[in-house]
Order: C-alpha cells, then structure tokens, then sequence
C-alpha cells in the first residue's frame, strides 16, 4: 500500500467512509436524533439589499459589493448538510462535499445504498434481532464521503493530488480511544492532513422555494 492509499485511508477511518481517490478537502456534516436541533435547512442571511418594508435602499450608483455574505466554509457546510437530507437512512444522515484548493466544488454525496439498490429492499436496521449482520444496514450503506468521491467532477479534479484537509461539523468517533482510531489521526498527522472542526459564522441559513 502507498503512502498516499495510507492516508486516504486514513481519512476514510476518521471521518467514518472508506474512501480512495483523489481529493482535496473533505466538508462533512453529520445528522442524527441525539444531536442537538441540527437541520440541513441553515441561518438565515440579514437581507442586506433590503430594508424592514421592502424597499431597496441601496444607491444604484454603488459600485461596492454586497456585504454580510456567507463564508466559504458555511457555503460548504450547509452544502453538505443539504445533502444529507437525501439520504434515506432513519438514524443518521451525512453529508460530504469534495471542495479543491481553489474552492471548487468537486463533488457531493449522501450515505445510502449503491446505485440500483432498491432502499426497499435492503435493511435499515442498526440491529438484528437474530445477530445476523446481513440484516442490518452496515454492509451495505455506502458513506457520504465515498459517494461524494464517486460524484467527482473528474474534469474538475484533474490535476488534484490527495487530501489536505478535512472539515467537520460533528464526528461522535473523534476522540475515540480505539487503536484504529489514533493510529488514523497519527497518519494524518504524519502526512500533514489538517482536521478541523467548522467553526459556523451563522447559526442558520434559510432557503426559500418562491420568486423573488
């Protein structure tokens, strides 16, 4: 194994996916029951174009930008709770988006079953009442992150050479004392992988389905 498949996989144990291929940066949200009010339906902007009736106040002849603008990161991680809404998955839902250095989005994924896998017929289950693993979701459920990996945009991720960093929201496995757990942090470590949890600058952002 290379030291680059090393890291990847590194990246894959830590944030929970088995991922190859190319990459980046990681943006993963996580959602479940236990956390606390996470939604995938974020803050809403301060309308600063209008004021409290309506009315555009804005001079027509300002040049400057618009200011109160969403952040690179939450533009990303609000992505990828977005697409966690997807996901079928009755106990957690995860969303990853593949970001390039130059802030391009390379690709989106949600956890769910492999393409033409019917969601009704395969189990969801955490648990199997016999002790059967096959009746539980866990052998088959493809993580947010590789799906985002298998949605790349391959002509956008020409050139790219690896993960840099990973991004995210909440991970209930970051911490844990297990060996494979510190031995994957090491790795990154070691290959100089940043992981970083996101620091949102807004608490939601609030997206409408109407004409403007």
């Amino acid at each position: 194994m290379s030291a680059r498949d090393l890291v990847l996989l590194s990246v894959s144990v830590t944030i929970g996916a088995v991922a190859s291929f190319v990459a980046c940066r990681f943006v993963s949200s996580r959602c479940n029951d236990d956390d606390e009010k996470l939604t995938a339906v974020y803050p809403p902007l301060p309308d600063v174009n209008r004021s409290s009736d309506g009315v555009l106040p804005r001079n027509p002849f300002d040049t400057s930008k618009r200011e109160g603008y969403i952040s690179w990161d939450d533009y990303f991680m609000a992505i990828a709770f977005l697409s966690a809404q997807r996901s079928k998955d009755p106990n957690r839902q995860v969303g990853a988006c593949l970001v390039s250095q130059d802030d391009i989005i390379l690709g989106i994924g949600y956890n769910g079953f492999p393409r033409r896998c019917s969601d009704d017929k395969l189990p969801w289950a955490k648990k199997s009442k016999t002790g059967d693993p096959l009746e539980t979701k866990y052998l088959y459920v493809v993580h947010a992150e590789v799906n985002a990996i298998l949605n790349t945009n391959h002509a956008s991720a020409e050139g790219q050479s690896g993960v840099s960093e990973v991004i995210y929201y909440t991970d209930k496995r970051v911490g844990n004392s297990d060996a494979a757990y510190i031995a994957s942090n090491k790795l990154l470590a070691l290959a100089g992988v940043k992981l970083r949890k996101h620091q949102p600058q807004m608490t939601q952002i609030l997206v409408e389905f109407q004409e403007p």
